[in-house]
């Protein structure tokens, strides 16, 4: 079975290329996955729209109508390929948890047929999932501030990862707020190539993380007949 695992973007990619592996490394069988970068999708979607619908269009709509045209492409392809499974791990932000999951369940009702799909929302933003084993954002970086650090309540919606940046980044979130992107998409990229290598997935405190990695969990359990690799006794 093939895992497709759509993700907001290319910081998020990067961290789960580090943690979907650690994740799934106690499998009876290798898993076969593919991670795929939502924004690139939506800058592809964005292309062929008239322009200047291209500059007015709301974030969470194109997201929505990117999903949609994704899911819709797997639900023509599904007969004739490989079984798979598709997990959407998007950003909760500011919206509703139950409200938002409600709004992109209902996408997969345009799709025929219906392609497996789970959605894992990410409480408030990825960043919450390195937030989420502040050991290892510790030693991914040994001179992050502790008081900060010990500010930040878990998975709440606070400005996630302006947190990690007043605890990391040199001026804070103030100073890379005032340089904007792509300084702030370059950084976030780096925070999850140095912290996420170090993350351990159990003892992660993020409960969006372990819901995802529970998820995951249960997937490859069912692919599997609930049969996991069996670790040798010491």
């Amino acid at each position: 079975m093939q895992l497709e695992i759509l993700v907001e973007d290319a910081s998020g990619k990067r961290m789960l290329e580090h943690l979907v592996p650690r994740i799934l490394e106690n499998r009876e069988e290798p898993r076969r996955y593919r991670i795929i970068n939502i924004q690139e999708l939506k800058h592809r979607m964005m292309a062929k729209m008239p322009r200047d619908r291209a500059r007015t269009i709301p974030w969470d709509e194109l997201l929505f109508e990117t999903l949609r045209v994704q899911l819709r492409n797997y639900a023509n392809a599904f007969s004739r390929s490989k079984p798979k499974v598709i997990v959407v791990v998007v950003d909760i932000d500011y919206h509703d948890y139950e409200t938002f999951l409600l709004q992109l369940e209902r996408l997969l009702d345009d799709c025929e047929p219906k392609p497996p799909t789970v959605f894992a929302l990410a409480v408030e933003e990825g960043e919450a999932w390195l937030l989420g084993d502040r050991t290892a954002v510790k030693i991914a970086y040994p001179f992050a501030k502790d008081a900060v650090l010990e500010q930040y309540v878990q998975d709440s919606i606070c400005g996630t990862w302006e947190f990690l940046a007043d605890a990391v980044y040199r001026g804070g979130s103030d100073r890379l707020s005032a340089i904007g992107y792509p300084e702030i998409g370059r950084v976030k990229f780096e925070w999850a190539e140095r912290i996420s290598p170090h993350v351990d997935a159990a003892r992660n405190q993020s409960p969006s993380f372990q819901r995802f990695r529970e998820k995951l969990n249960q997937i490859t359990d069912k692919d599997t007949g609930g049969k996991q690799k069996k670790e040798p006794h010491v």
